[in-house]
């Protein structure tokens, strides 16, 4: 049993898979199913609590409500990347969205981990049996194993 700091892994803001989780040998490439979300867009900077722990957003950035009610937040810059609008919403504005096939990276984790977000200050708590995911644009998430199982296809 491990005694000490929990492992702490950053994201690094910038394109890319982190080679970090690209040489762990238990690395999965999964895709994201497409799954329609609810998505509101916050005019002001705020924090959003999420399982994993509290989220710092700026203004602008999309806070999504997803399947199961869990809410996390997507960068403004990285939204449009990952989400489509469902009509009738407009792109920008609150709706239903849907999510991209983009491919990901990830890790299903053995130990209790946190996981420091681009901002350098948001911080996630992770343990046993959670997925360490890596989005491939400089940002990593913490994924339990039952939304994991219903949100991506292992394709390697």
């Amino acid at each position: 049993m491990r005694t000490g700091p929990k492992p702490l892994f950053r994201s690094s803001g910038e394109r890319g898979f982190s080679n970090l989780i690209g040489a762990d040998p238990r690395r999965v490439s999964a895709r994201k199913l497409e799954h329609e979300i609810d998505v509101r867009f916050t005019p002001i900077a705020c924090t959003v609590q999420t399982k994993e722990g509290l989220v710092h957003a700026r203004a602008g950035d999309a806070i999504i409500t997803g399947t199961a009610g869990e809410h996390w937040r997507v960068s403004q810059a990285r939204f449009a990347e990952r989400y489509r609008p469902v009509p009738p919403t407009v792109a920008g504005e609150a709706g239903r969205y849907a999510s991209l096939p983009n491919r990901i990276v990830a890790v299903p984790m053995t130990e209790a981990f946190e996981v420091l977000l681009a901002d350098g200050v948001s911080r996630l708590n992770g343990g046993p049996g959670e997925w360490l995911v890596d989005y491939g644009d400089g940002s990593l998430g913490i994924v339990s194993p039952a939304i994991f199982a219903t949100t991506y296809e292992i394709i390697g």
